[in-house]
């Protein structure tokens, strides 16, 4: 019965802004991760280097390099989660009570939601926040599973199983990557669904916005460019 009085809250227009921003985000992350597709994204494209980097790191002496990465990596994991984690408590305290944000929207002359729609629209949000740390504390513990695989590489590079764990390293690697970049993902639909609190024209043009900034980083960027002409002077 809850369920349906909230319901009743959300005109036509929400609901068709919340589905737009569903729909939306699980399209970009098919498209972003999709091999099929004739342009491939920033994502798709590192997985390549991935590869050659556990390939390099068969050779490498020391390895203490390829430890530095992998221990840069999962700090930055650890900061973002971390970051989930406060905007997590921050949304639950808004839930208990939604008066500063009412009396934010008074003051730009925004017509105030009821308090149950306005505490719907917060959590809509935060379970964007809450998958982005779900997949950060996954990766985190995929590069730990990957820097067990690579210390079980032997160090004679001419060894029959070391260039077998370094390929297990590397798809370990790549399926951490994967993850990190669905939290960040998830991150930008969390600040993009923000603009559901001040209705649902602006959560249409706010998650335009952040569909359009992640497709043009993975697929029209400068640096993607950049990547893609290097992967070419290899092959």
């Amino acid at each position: 019965m809850e369920a349906l009085t909230l319901l009743r809250l959300f005109s036509p227009l929400d609901l068709a802004a919340a589905t737009y921003a569903l729909a939306g985000g699980m399209a970009l992350h098919w498209a972003i991760e999709s091999p099929r597709l004739p342009r491939a994204s920033v994502s798709q494209i590192l997985s390549h280097y991935r590869r050659d980097w556990m390939r390099e790191f068969v050779t490498r002496q020391p390895r203490i390099f390829d430890a530095t990465i992998l221990d840069g990596l999962r700090q930055g994991i650890t900061f973002y989660a971390s970051s989930c984690l406060l905007a997590l408590g921050a949304g639950l305290a808004l839930l208990a009570d939604t008066t500063p944000l009412q009396g934010l929207a008074q003051s730009f002359d925004l017509a105030s939601d009821p308090a149950l729609l306005v505490k719907a629209k917060i959590l809509f949000t935060l379970g964007f926040v809450v998958n982005a740390f779900l997949k950060f504390v996954w990766s985190h513990r995929l590069f730990g599973y990957c820097s067990v695989l690579m210390a079980s590489v032997p160090n004679d590079p001419g060894h029959p199983r070391a260039y077998d764990r370094a390929a297990r390293a590397a798809e370990v690697n790549i399926t951490a990557a994967r993850n990190y970049n669905r939290g960040l993902r998830s991150v930008y639909f969390a600040l993009g669904s923000l603009g559901w609190l001040l209705g649902p024209w602006a959560l249409l043009l706010t998650m335009t916005a952040t569909f359009a900034t992640l497709t043009r980083r993975e697929f029209a960027s400068q640096s993607r460019a950049a990547i893609v002409a290097r992967l070419s002077e290899d092959a």
